[in-house]
């Protein structure tokens, strides 16, 4: 690897609004993938869960697109 640090490109600053909006996603995409790292540690720690204990994909999927209709649009 080289000693050399990466060439970072000029940025073009957010405005208020748009720092807040980014940031409010990535709390929410930090809090989703902290939620995933602990399932994931709980696996580890203790195996898979028992099928009887589960959720069937048709009630998941449900519920995530209804979460997805209530969520706010946003833009990539």
């Amino acid at each position: 690897m080289s000693e050399q640090p990466a060439f970072v490109p000029d940025r073009q600053p957010l405005d208020e609004h748009a720092a807040a909006s980014v940031r409010a996603y990535a709390a929410d995409q930090r809090a989703r993938v902290d939620v995933l790292a602990s399932v994931l540690e709980d696996i580890a720690a203790n195996g898979y869960p028992s099928p009887e204990t589960g959720v069937l994909w048709e009630d998941a999927r449900d519920a995530h697109l209804d979460r997805l209709a209530g969520e706010q649009p946003r833009v990539a």
